[in-house]
């Protein structure tokens, strides 16, 4: 695939972050609409988004430096190289750390942490989506080996350099795989938000979507990596998984403090009668 999208003279642009920029882009959009549509802040939704978005950028890359102290000290000028090194267990960490920042945020300017959510969960999909595409072409999250006619090779020294990608394997596009279902999930999502039973209805949905699909998916990515658990019986992502499906049936339980009523509909004016006068007789 195309670890590196394209040149500026000496400088590189990795695929993957510029797609994944892309994503970030356009779900940041698409929460700024949802907000206005639901009569949310668009302000603070930027603010919230901006806040988890830094925070769990620059979150990975101290996870990442913290976890190779001992080769930074050894040779100081990896650092420079730290934004095309991706590692799923320490992304996982720092999205976990940006979730924590958000709802402190959202806390202190009271905004309503399952509303919140639910603006949130389509956006949220959606740039997962792109990131999953920035990942098939960095190689980054790689399938296992297949024979099918849509499988992947990876050529390029730099794919098994920044994410040890398998170089002139056929391997199962997985990332491809995760891209579609996320963009159906948001695309749903989308469509669901008018039809909320309650807050926290699309959040769960979101949730259990999603560790439905992290899930399914692991069984065709490679292990390396993964942190495979009770002997290879499951990997890592796939206890997160599982970790967000209950999560999401959580959001779905029926709470009668969160349904969304329905607007009341306008009152009709019926027409005043038009007064008859009784002929007169003399």
């Amino acid at each position: 695939m195309h670890p590196v999208l394209f040149h500026l003279g000496a400088l590189v642009i990795p695929s993957y972050g510029a797609v994944a920029a892309l994503g970030l882009l356009l779900a940041l959009m698409l929460a700024l609409r949802i907000a206005k549509k639901t009569g949310v802040d668009p302000n603070r939704i930027w603010n919230l988004c901006i806040l988890m978005l830094f925070t769990a950028l620059i979150g990975s890359r101290l996870l990442l430096v913290a976890a190779n102290w001992n080769i930074l000290r050894s040779h100081p000028l990896w650092v420079l190289s730290i934004a095309t090194v991706h590692h799923p267990l320490l992304a996982a960490i720092a999205a976990l750390i940006a979730f924590a920042v958000a709802a402190v945020y959202a806390g202190l300017h009271r905004m309503p942490l399952r509303a919140t959510a639910d603006l949130l969960a389509a956006p949220l999909a959606l740039g997962l989506s792109f990131e999953q595409i920035g990942a098939l072409l960095a190689g980054s999250g790689y399938g296992t080996g297949t024979h099918l006619p849509w499988a992947v090779i990876y050529t390029d020294p730099l794919a098994a350099r920044w994410s040890d990608a398998p170089l002139g394997i056929p391997v199962h596009p997985v990332q491809a795989y995760a891209a579609i279902c996320l963009s159906l999930i948001a695309a749903t999502l989308i469509l669901q938000l008018p039809r909320r039973h309650q807050h926290g209805d699309l959040a769960g949905n979101f949730l259990i979507s999603t560790g439905f699909v992290m899930y399914i998916t692991e069984f065709w990515r490679d292990p390396v990596g993964r942190g495979a658990l009770f002997h290879g019986f499951i990997k890592g992502p796939q206890v997160a998984a599982i970790l967000l499906v209950l999560l999401g049936a959580a959001f779905l339980l029926d709470r009668p403090s969160q349904r969304i009523l329905p607007a009341p509909s306008a009152p009709t004016t019926q027409p005043a009668p038009h007064a008859t006068s009784e002929p007169t007789h003399g």
